[in-house]
């Protein structure tokens, strides 16, 4: 897992925040009535289906979409109407856009222009690991360099914020963890703060430590991972007597129940130690706790709420 230990925040305005944002194409509603603070320091995971928003989300950050209604400020200051604050932010679409004929060595030069704080060094020094030419044409580069070349001028603009749709879909396993270990040191070393859309679950469960879940245009949850897993678990669970269960649904919410023979498998919404605690003194044949991956506190979330979630994940 290659999660990093979270810092403190800059400043109260160091931040992102969507107010009430509602975007439509034609008659489909891509975003409505969107809130959502992403604060400084955060590698914050917008999750959701395809066609859930996620893109569109994005792209009203980076200033490249106007919001129909609300606003999108980035450290207070409205993105859209401000070049200088779209200077500080830098968008990896899941389709990169190179010069036609263009080499790596050519777009260094475009980025230098409208980023300040670009780092040339930086970046031939990650293209040499990486071994990517940057004499060579972008053209002749498979999907993938691709997408590490879009990496890197992003890690190498300086930016702030680093704005990421499927960033990392399509690399191959060995160069996926390279690419990530690049990614978190720069984190690191220079204080970006990534907002990450994906609808890897998996992979946004090692990535981030906030993570949004976006689904038909609306944010179902927005929350800090780890205590999402603290207040959520699956037991398994052999009970003595039939009422035993019912017991257990009177002391915490059950939020999803299958059952195989005697073996129940249950998602609680509880504290560990109170869930332990019940359970111990109720004395089934058998039982055992187990933490939930993100997909399944989400797909337990999202059933809460009345969506069929299995059929889409």
């Amino acid at each position: 897992m290659l999660r990093r230990t979270r810092k403190g925040n800059e400043g109260e305005d160091s931040m992102i925040e969507i107010k009430n944002v509602r975007k439509k194409f034609g008659e489909v509603e891509a975003l409505a009535d969107i809130s959502l603070k992403i604060e400084d320091g955060q590698i914050f995971g917008l999750i959701g289906t395809n066609g859930a928003g996620k893109s569109t989300l994005l792209r009203c950050l980076s200033g490249i979409y106007r919001p129909d209604s609300g606003e999108v400020l980035v450290d207070g200051v409205p993105v859209y109407e401000h070049p200088e604050v779209k200077a500080n932010l830098f968008f990896i679409s899941d389709d990169q856009y190179f010069f036609q004929g263009g080499t790596p060595m050519e777009m260094l030069q475009f980025y230098e222009t409208f980023y300040p704080g670009f780092g040339r060094e930086r970046l031939l020094s990650m293209m040499e690991i990486l071994k990517l030419d940057p004499k060579r044409k972008i053209s002749t580069f498979s999907k993938g360099m691709k997408k590490q070349l879009s990496l890197l001028f992003g890690i190498a603009s300086g930016c702030k914020y680093f704005l990421c749709d499927e960033t990392f879909d399509g690399l191959d396993p060995v160069i996926r963890q390279a690419v990530k270990k690049l990614f978190f040191s720069e984190v690191e070393q220079h204080r970006l703060t990534p907002i990450i859309a994906s609808h890897n679950l998996r992979e946004m469960e090692d990535l981030c430590d906030h993570v949004g879940l976006l689904h038909k245009g609306g944010i179902l949850l927005s929350e800090d991972l780890d205590a999402l897993k603290l207040g959520i678990y699956k037991v398994q669970v052999v009970f003595r007597e039939c009422e035993q269960k019912a017991a257990l649904g009177e002391m915490f919410k059950i939020l999803n129940t299958e059952q195989r023979g005697s073996l129940y498998t249950l998602t609680l919404r509880g504290e560990r130690t109170r869930i332990e605690t019940a359970l111990s003194a109720m004395e089934p044949v058998f039982y055992e706790i187990i933490p939930l991956t993100l997909e399944e506190i989400f797909i337990s979330e999202t059933e809460v709420l009345g969506y069929d979630f299995k059929n889409l994940v």
